[in-house]
């Protein structure tokens, strides 16, 4: 990975990772794909590997990734889906050109057609979205604690009362942000 990018935040939910990669949306927003060459970095890491990017598709991956943070938003508030949120994610994923296979060690990979575009790995992530925005897994959506993230991300804790899209960076500070306040109440260093 390229050092003068930050780095990518990972998750286990594919739709909500690709979110992510807008970071701080409420506050100093983070862009975590600004060139095609990200974007392909970034769909490598997460097992959609293509073969390039032109900055056409980039800009259709940034419009599906808003649309399904704008979906994934409001179904954790529990407000009506944005329309035209619905209509982008739908449009992905019916372009897209990918088959679920079976690994031997018995975990869904997803395959991309042979020209691997942009499109097949995009139709993927929607797809992805569609089945934690329709409630078709187990978990829930909800939105991080962070006043400058708010992030959409999907709980699969076993209580479903995780605060934040990811502990070692929101939730770190958050946790850091609150001890130093109490450190000035009390007068401690």
């Amino acid at each position: 990975m390229c050092a003068a990018f930050p780095d990518f935040r990972l998750g286990s939910v594919l739709a909500t990772s690709f979110t992510g990669t807008l970071s701080e949306r409420h506050g100093t927003a983070v862009e975590r794909i600004p060139t095609p060459h990200r974007l392909v970095d970034w769909l490598v890491v997460s097992g959609l590997a293509v073969d390039s990017c032109t900055i056409a598709q980039l800009d259709l991956a940034r419009e599906l990734r808003e649309s399904i943070h704008a979906a994934a938003t409001a179904a954790a508030l529990q407000e009506a889906l944005p329309a035209r949120a619905v209509h982008v994610i739908n449009d992905c994923s019916a372009q897209g050109r990918a088959a679920a296979i079976l690994t031997p060690e018995g975990k869904r990979r997803w395959r991309l057609s042979s020209a691997s575009r942009v499109e097949d790995a995009l139709g993927v992530i929607a797809a992805d979205a569609i089945s934690i925005i329709a409630g078709e897994r187990d978990g829930k959506l909800a939105l991080c604690a962070s006043p400058s993230c708010q992030a959409a991300f999907f709980d699969t804790s076993q209580s479903r009362t995780r605060k934040w899209c990811d502990m070692n960076t929101c939730g770190n500070r958050q946790k850091k942000a609150r001890f130093n306040a109490n450190q000035r109440k009390t007068g401690q260093p």
